[in-house]
């Protein structure tokens, strides 16, 4: 992690733009910052009250001020037009195809965070609000739906691999939420009704970022950056970043227990 001077460690491809701009904006809040307080002091210096007994109604005829707060007017011009927008632009129109991404749902709710990954066949199954359980169906999966037999879901446990786009499809069951990977550089509002699309691309597994840190119980967090509610506090969820051979080995686990859960199942109501 970074200290308390700097940003967290980077872990996406997107994050050093974002972070150069950051500095920018910074670097110049300073400048103005440093700037105006000299000014300030040198007007409570040059017309203080020893020095100026009687009004002047004139006042200051110099139009230095008005350059000053013109070239200010361009650097944030500057900013904003050639730094910000086309950084914003290239995240909304750059888009990963599906088919070369990580395609996940994340699902906001009071207070975790529900994972559905689509399965090998790269459909997500029906959800259906009659269906939703808190403790054994969250989601809402119709197992039914043949598209849904080999989906694979978690709660507050999200896997990823390293160098791939991931596309997550974000949304909330009930109030607005933020999900925010501080490493990754992302935060998105999660809102009712809505799927809002996130894209990034993992550059750091999770083991390298322990040999980064030095720290052998690092892991990436998503936390909330939205009041949700009293549990707000508590909405973590975990992530992991592996490598492909890895990530792939994690989800054929996980696609094994949904089969045999489902053929437990099966077999109790025969």
């Amino acid at each position: 992690m970074g200290n308390w001077f700097t940003m967290p460690r980077l872990a996406s491809q997107h994050g050093a733009a974002l972070d150069h701009t950051n500095d920018l904006v910074h670097w110049v809040m300073l400048v103005l910052f440093v700037g105006w307080s000299l000014f300030f002091l040198y007007v409570l210096w040059r017309f203080r009250a020893k020095r100026n007994p009687v009004a002047n109604h004139t006042g200051v005829t110099s139009h230095t001020s008005t350059w000053l707060e013109g070239a200010v007017a361009v650097v944030e011009a500057i900013l904003l037009i050639g730094f910000s927008i086309p950084l914003w632009a290239e995240r909304v129109a750059g888009f990963p195809a599906p088919q070369d991404a990580t395609r996940v749902r994340v699902v906001a709710e009071q207070f975790a965070w529900n994972i559905h990954y689509p399965g090998p066949d790269g459909v997500f199954g029906k959800t259906d609000v009659k269906l939703v359980d808190v403790q054994s169906n969250p989601l809402g999966l119709d197992r039914s739906d043949p598209a849904a037999k080999d989906d694979v879901t978690t709660i507050n446990q999200l896997h990823l691999p390293v160098g791939r786009p991931v596309l997550v499809q974000l949304s909330s069951k009930d109030v607005i939420h933020s999900f925010a990977l501080q490493e990754m550089r992302v935060k998105q509002d999660a809102i009712p009704g809505t799927v809002t699309p996130v894209w990034f691309v993992p550059t750091v597994t999770t083991e390298e970022m322990r040999q980064r840190t030095g720290n052998p119980e690092f892991g990436y967090e998503i936390s909330c950056a939205q009041l949700c509610g009293l549990g707000h506090y508590r909405m973590k969820g975990y992530v992991t970043i592996h490598t492909p051979e890895d990530f792939q080995k994690w989800m054929d686990e996980r696609e094994a227990e949904q089969s045999a859960s489902e053929s437990e199942e099966d077999s109790v109501w025969k």
